[in-house]
């Protein structure tokens, strides 16, 4: 776990505190300060707080990782055409309960050479909040239900929401799986302007960039148009996350 920053903090808190002679509102201050420094590690990805993640792909090629979450849904299949009609193969972090309701459309991602990865069973709001156990039941019943319905099984993982703590480490440890996040999240699922989600997408675009984007909604599908546009126009190729995965195990 990357907590060297954190570290620093924390050490940081003890000769500041050392330094006004340990009042009793400079502790509470620094509480406050160290809390809401973990708040942030549980929610940056990123930072890799409580579990290391791959965000990118170390490449000196102009590369970049398409991945959708939250499917399949009945918008998938037109993403598929789109990618499709660009050759373009994409990784997709699928709930397991969406697989139940789209099962044709699951079977047609895989078909079409595109990766799958895991994004529990449920999706649940409460997922921050839920024991290991609860979140193992999560992950590996969803893996049942690709088994199921795909004939497939990955190991790759995205928390929901991105959100990372002790319950969600340990799970991820012992169910084998590899933690994807991302260094260029589009926020389509936030943001209702269709050009402000292009712009924050390639203003931050680099060599190895692994995107956030959902197969959710017309608006994402409509920026995905422009946005292999660019991706062509700029002379970037595509990967899929498994292959980072695969070259680590060579």
């Amino acid at each position: 776990m990357k907590h060297y920053s954190f570290i620093l903090f924390y050490l940081f808190c003890n000769v500041f505190i050392y330094a006004f002679q340990g009042s009793f509102w400079v502790y509470v201050a620094c509480f406050f300060a160290f809390s809401a420094v973990v708040v942030w590690g549980s929610f940056a990805i990123e930072l890799g707080y409580f579990v290391n993640s791959i965000t990118h792909k170390r490449t000196k090629i102009k590369e970049v990782a398409l991945t959708f979450d939250d499917g399949p849904t009945e918008f998938t299949p037109k993403f598929l055409d789109l990618l499709n009609e660009h050759q373009v193969k994409a990784t997709f972090f699928c709930i397991g309960k969406q697989i139940e309701k789209y099962p044709e459309t699951f079977q047609r991602i895989i078909a079409e050479g595109h990766t799958i990865g895991n994004h529990t069973l449920s999706h649940s709001n409460s997922t921050g909040f839920l024991s290991t156990s609860k979140m193992i039941k999560e992950i590996e019943n969803c893996d049942q239900v690709m088994k199921s319905v795909g004939n497939i099984q990955t190991g790759l993982y995205r928390p929901p929401f991105g959100v990372t703590n002790p319950s969600i480490a340990k799970a991820i440890h012992q169910t084998h799986k590899t933690s994807i996040g991302w260094n260029v999240r589009s926020l389509d699922t936030i943001i209702d302007d269709e050009n402000k989600i292009y712009k924050r997408i390639t203003k931050d675009l680099r060599k190895g960039s692994i995107i956030l984007l959902h197969d959710t909604s017309e608006k994402t599908y409509r920026v995905l148009v422009d946005l292999l546009v660019f991706l062509n126009d700029k002379k970037y190729s595509t990967f899929t996350v498994d292959s980072i995965t695969n070259s680590r195990k060579k």
